[in-house]
């Protein structure tokens, strides 16, 4: 397996993009990312979308994508794996380039939701769980969100309030982010009074869906320096998977999928917790920031909502995430969302990241969960 690295990597604005189609974003992000390598052909296109098909009625995406973007003939494929898409594009280029049946990959992730709204969004969102034994029941992936949080309220004595903290960070992070969705600050003592949207989570407390494409060119580590001169390698990647259905998991309360893709990952860049600078993590809601920090070995079991009340997750913290917002406040683009984690680490440890900069950044992890933790994507990042 040959070492690959990230030569590339182009963000554009998440938010409600009514003028722009979902092509139109894709190749914004694809024009973006080559202006900033010195590339002059790909050997694949990896797509990672969610809900294409249910949301812009368009299947068959990747190729129309590359004829658009004026790279018709290269081969080009859509990977799928509802939010974690995207992270799954990221690992199936990485794969492409590691064995050696490409030299150069584009990953792309690329999702449009806000031109539907109301029941028939909520519908296609549903199609990330299991269809017979919970979205036909009527259950959605923030009600889900909201079962568990009840639970780890009820289990572990903790209260709404004390996971304020988690969005506070993301908007403090997003207010200095110029592509963010929502730059607005959200004050700590105004958090648990917020609207509901599923009990025991709030406005204030799910990451608003969102429009959004961005994209990476990936390429062996040897031909990385030809095309920039900050390279960006990838250590370790993994993928975990669960049972959708939550109430099938042996330990509702335990993401066995982002625990499997981490270790995978820690393995294969021969790291552990201790070594990560910063954490780009899945928080949908802020109950999946508390499980993902647990499961992925950075905190005890109960004990992950601590990280956000101690002030542990901030820039200068122990162990900055959201660095740029998170979903949270960059806004949540489903699909692509596991390619813009990816592109805010290469800003960070390449030292870009401006009012956005970790300290010193040389090792960063980025973690895509789909669903509820149905499947878990973790990349590990060194400089």
């Amino acid at each position: 397996m040959r070492d690959v690295s990230i030569a590339a990597a182009g963000i554009t604005p998440a938010g409600e993009h009514w003028e722009s189609s979902l092509r139109e974003m894709a190749v914004q992000a694809v024009q973006e990312t080559l202006n900033h390598a010195n590339v002059k052909t790909l050997d694949a296109i990896v797509v990672g979308n969610a809900l294409s098909g249910n949301l812009s009625g368009q299947n068959h995406l990747a190729p129309l994508i590359a004829d658009y973007a004026g790279l018709r003939g290269v081969e080009a494929f859509r990977v799928e794996g509802a939010d974690a898409s995207g992270g799954l594009a990221l690992r199936m280029g990485y794969l492409m380039v590691a064995s050696g049946a490409a030299e150069t990959v584009m990953v792309l992730g690329c999702e449009k939701v806000t031109d539907v709204v109301g029941s028939a969004r909520v519908k296609a969102s549903a199609t990330t769980l299991d269809s017979e034994y919970e979205s036909a029941q009527g259950a959605t992936p923030v009600g889900v969100a909201a079962m568990l949080m009840r639970r780890y309220m009820y289990e572990y004595h903790v209260s709404v309030a004390d996971f304020a903290n988690f969005s506070v960070n993301a908007h403090g992070n997003g207010s200095k982010n110029s592509k963010a969705m929502y730059r607005n600050l959200i004050k700590a003592d105004r958090f648990a009074g917020a609207p509901l949207v599923a009990e025991p989570i709030n406005l204030f407390d799910v990451a608003p869906e969102a429009d959004g494409a961005a994209a990476l060119i990936l390429t062996s580590a040897e031909r990385a320096p030809d095309l920039t001169d900050v390279p960006v390698r990838i250590l370790g990647s993994g993928v975990g998977t669960d049972t959708l259905a939550v109430h099938e998991r042996p330990d509702p309360l335990f993401l066995s999928a982002a625990k499997l893709a981490a270790d995978r990952a820690y393995r294969q860049a021969n790291l552990s917790p201790s070594d990560i600078d910063l954490f780009e993590l899945h928080d949908s809601a802020t109950i999946m920031a508390a499980l993902a920090l647990e499961a992925s070995g950075f905190a005890a079991r109960g004990e992950g909502w601590k990280f956000a009340s101690e002030n542990r997750i901030t820039l200068t913290g122990d162990l900055p995430i959201s660095t740029f917002g998170g979903l949270k406040s960059r806004g949540n683009p489903l699909g692509a969302t596991g390619i813009y984690q990816a592109a805010e680490i290469v800003l960070q440890l390449r030292g870009e990241a401006g009012a956005n900069q970790v300290k010193d950044a040389r090792i960063a992890m980025a973690q895509n969960l789909g669903g509820v933790g149905g499947t878990a994507v973790t990349h590990i990042f060194g400089r």
